[in-house]
């Protein structure tokens, strides 16, 4: 028989929900385990994803579970969150909440002999992703987060929008942290093998640098203003990343990886281009950037190392 696909949500918010729900509707899983420490919202949304599965175009079951209980799943993504804490529009003001209540869970899941596969969600995603492959003791590239997945997708979508060209035909990347320090390495954008900087006598293909960035970064709070959440974007971006590793895909997808050396950085998780297999992030792809853009990736991790110590304080002061 084939085994069996096990996923594991933990938070069932706005976004932890629509994982779940991707998760089925997609087949990227055969079995979802939900996971919430609000048990009237976890039975609440078993019942609602139970009700759709007779729906949805692949055999998918769901189940409630504790965090000890996550133990036999292949992926475990990380979504808790608390969405009012964003009014200030800086994900990095989720960190009291989210750090501790990460730092209370993850020896919990790793207690019921969690061996797979860990993908972040929960922000600041970069220092909580760094946070999880601490407490869990991992190895390497298993534990990474969706980063600046979500951003290069807006990245991507506000140069299409431009050019007409689809998505799939532009190779681009945003990089450093998922939040506002982030960069665009203008130098390595393509289309169909062809590089931006060939194409400069055609007007689409000249872009205000600046303005694009700035509609990227800002990209979430155009979501944010007007229902108080996003949604379908990140869930899509976390289902993606785990039919990578359970198809073993090793496709290449910008998410918050470990660095080790790559790019002059170590010790930290960034966003960065990362080839994605069933050992989780195998692969940190070096692009070849300006000096320019190596100076704004390393302004980048400097604000997460910044952030990754007052993760460190809060987590000793949850202990």
């Amino acid at each position: 028989m084939p085994k069996k696909r096990i996923v594991g949500v933990v938070g069932l918010g706005h976004v932890g929900a629509h994982v779940a729900y991707t998760l089925g509707v997609t087949g990227t899983a055969d079995l979802v385990k939900l996971c919430d420490i609000n048990e009237k919202k976890l039975v609440s949304e078993h019942q609602d994803l139970m009700d759709a599965a007779m729906f949805m175009p692949h055999h998918v079951k769901y189940a409630m579970a504790s965090y000890e209980e996550l133990g036999d799943c292949d992926i475990i993504i990380n979504a808790i969150g608390k969405i009012d804490l964003l009014v200030t529009h800086n994900r990095d003001t989720e960190m009291n909440f989210t750090v501790a209540q990460v730092a209370d869970f993850i020896p919990k899941i790793m207690k019921g002999g969690f061996k797979g596969i860990f993908i972040n969600i929960t922000n600041p995603c970069d220092v909580v992703s760094d946070l999880i492959s601490k407490l869990s003791g991992l190895p390497a590239g298993h534990v990474f987060g969706t980063g600046t997945g979500l951003d290069t997708s807006r990245l991507v979508s506000a140069i299409s929008q431009q050019t007409g060209l689809d998505h799939k035909s532009i190779t681009a990347y945003m990089m450093g942290e998922h939040g506002n320090a982030q960069m665009v390495p203008w130098s390595v954008i393509q289309f169909g093998g062809k590089r931006l900087e060939e194409l400069k006598d055609d007007s689409r293909f000249v872009f205000d640098h600046d303005a694009i960035k700035e509609k990227t970064i800002k990209g979430g709070w155009v979501t944010y203003v007007g229902k108080g959440c996003t949604e379908y974007g990140i869930a899509y971006t976390a289902t993606t990343l785990a039919g990578y590793v359970l198809r073993d895909e090793k496709h290449i997808m910008a998410t918050s990886a470990p660095l080790r050396g790559e790019y002059g950085e170590d010790g930290i998780f960034a966003g960065v281009p990362a080839v994605v297999g069933e050992n989780g992030v195998e692969k940190v792809v070096e692009l070849s950037l300006t000096d320019t853009e190596k100076k704004e990736f390393k302004t980048c991790c400097t604000a997460i190392r910044e952030n990754i110590k007052k993760a460190e304080s809060i987590w000793k002061k949850a202990e």
